[in-house]
């Protein structure tokens, strides 16, 4: 398209070799590839001139439309190596996102004014590649796949429960006696859904629980908790404040929580990945190298 173009403005195949440092026996070329491939002629060529037949009058005018679209879409794909610009596709988990993350996103934006961010909430597992997210973040141990991973921090748990509760039904001093207590499960855990909590720093301890209720969100387990209706094991990011202000009581039984094994921020394996990933990468390390979520 470039060496047809070239040919018409230049007047001339062996102009247009010249300006795109072609011979002219290759600049033919390209013009005969065109015209085989279209099935018709683009240019009448003599030994003194070129002019354009009316399909090729109608094909340069889609060529140039064309190649500007191209090169204004390299120029935009490399700019944002340069600069922190576009859109920025951020997942994480709703609680933790809600907490955490969109906090976040005012300081970010300021720093970097020509990015927006897409934030998607969701306690559900989501596929970074397949959904097109430039970044997830995932609490947890990680499993084997492609993607890379930073580590932002820790993810402990608490086992809690209100003072109305602990009052009324008395306070476990051993994980065995939870199974006698009414257990707020996180049905979206493989552990919790499946009717066992599993205590020690590799879940080594399984101890089967039963409750009134299930949830696939961990506020309104935590919601359901502080009014009494029993005890539930979640995060410390998602209880914390409620064990600073006295609406739960920490349970510390014989055997500590489970470790989640961590907070990560996993991206796609990409040798060159856009100044806006990055950017966001960078800076939510720096916020969580001192956030209170790193430890209990």
């Amino acid at each position: 398209m470039q060496v047809f173009i070239q040919a018409v403005s230049k007047g001339s195949l062996s102009a247009a070799g010249r300006e795109l440092n072609m011979s002219p026996a290759m600049a033919t070329k390209h013009v005969d590839s065109l015209e085989t491939r279209l099935g018709t002629k683009l240019l009448h060529r003599t030994t003194r001139q070129l002019s354009l037949t009316d399909a090729g009058r109608q094909y340069l005018q889609a060529c140039q439309r064309i190649l500007q679209d191209i090169e204004e879409a390299e120029s935009e794909v490399s700019s944002q190596q340069h600069q922190a610009m576009g859109r920025l596709r951020l997942n994480a988990p709703l609680s933790f996102g809600t907490r955490f993350i969109a906090p976040l996103i005012p300081e970010f934006t300021q720093r970097y004014p020509l990015v927006e961010v897409d934030l998607g909430l969701s306690d559900t597992q989501q596929d970074l590649l397949k959904e097109n997210w430039d970044l997830i973040i995932r609490i947890g141990h990680l499993a084997d796949s492609n993607l890379k991973a930073r580590r932002l921090g820790n993810c402990p748990m608490r086992l809690c429960a209100s003072p109305e509760y602990l009052k009324k039904h008395g306070k476990p001093n051993r994980v065995a006696e939870l199974s006698s207590h009414n257990c707020l499960s996180y049905n979206l855990s493989s552990a919790q859904s499946s009717g066992t909590w599993a205590f020690g720093q590799d879940g080594q301890i399984q101890v089967p629980v039963t409750g009134n209720l299930m949830c696939n969100n961990g506020d309104a387990l935590l919601a359901a908790a502080v009014k009494g209706q029993g005890i539930i094991y979640q995060p410390n990011f998602i209880v914390s404040e409620a064990l600073a202000s006295g609406a739960l009581v920490a349970l510390e039984l014989n055997h500590p929580p489970l470790d989640l094994g961590g907070l990560h921020v996993l991206f796609a394996p990409d040798r060159r990945l856009p100044l806006k990933v990055r950017a966001m990468i960078d800076y939510l390390v720096e916020v969580f190298a001192t956030s209170p979520c790193r430890s209990a």
